[in-house]
Order: structure tokens, then C-alpha cells, then sequence
């Protein structure tokens, strides 16, 4: 069964970096898009932040951290990264890794739904 831990998260200054790594395992991942998303202090909901398809390695990010984030993988070590840079107060949340086969369709892949696997969270606070 697929398994995903994340780690990294912590405590950091406006304009900061952290690197979020989600280690996984128990599957077989060529087929596999990657996704991280973030739920703020207080929401119910859960942000789609960016993908990376396991095979090839395209990304895609949402607008939010467009520029400021960068997602990479390590097929040998089976481990996604979530760089993060010029962190703002905003980006206060929860990160949680995701991971399914690559889904069909405009922009699924935003869809938390797309996504039966997620590793337990790791906390990203951002001071101000």
C-alpha cells in the first residue's frame, strides 16, 4: 500500500525558505502525478499548491506560489521536494503530500477528489 510522509515543515521569517520532502512508498509511482496541497489555520478546505508527474516531471503550480515555489522529485530515493521561497505570512498552513494515478481532464489535477493517497501534514508557520 502506498505511503507518504512528509517532513520539513517548521517555523520560519517573511522572505524565508523551507524544503518540504515527501518520502514515498509501497508502489509502484511511473504512472503517478505527485501533488502538494495546504490548508491555512482556520479552513475547511484544502489548497491545491502544485504537481509534478513522477515519469517525466512536469510541473504545474497555482498561481499563489507561481515563482516562489519549485517541486522535484528523486525517482531513486522516491521522495518529491517542495521548495519554498520568499515565504509570506500567508503561506501559514498545513502542507500535506498527495499522490494517485495521473488523472484525465482540464486541470483535475487541482482536485484534491483526484487523489487517493496523502501523507499526514507538516506544519509551515510564517512569521511576520
Amino acid at each position: 500500500q502506498v505511503q507518504l510522509v512528509e517532513s520539513g515543515g517548521g517555523l520560519v521569517q517573511a522572505g524565508g525558505s523551507l524544503r518540504l520532502s515527501c518520502a514515498a512508498s509501497g508502489g509502484t509511482f511511473s504512472r503517478f502525478t505527485m501533488a502538494w496541497f495546504r490548508q491555512a489555520p482556520g479552513n475547511e478546505e484544502r489548497e491545491f499548491v502544485g504537481i509534478i508527474t513522477w515519469n517525466i516531471g512536469t510541473t504545474y503550480y497555482s498561481d499563489s506560489v507561481q515563482g516562489r515555489f519549485t517541486i522535484s522529485r528523486d525517482k531513486a530515493e522516491n521522495t518529491v521536494y517542495l521548495q519554498m521561497n520568499s515565504l509570506k505570512p500567508e503561506d501559514t498552513a498545513v502542507y500535506y503530500c498527495a499522490a494517485d494515478q495521473s488523472c484525465l481532464g482540464y486541470k483535475c489535477w487541482e482536485r484534491d477528489s483526484e487523489y487517493g493517497y496523502w501523507g499526514q501534514g507538516t506544519r509551515v508557520t510564517v512569521s511576520s
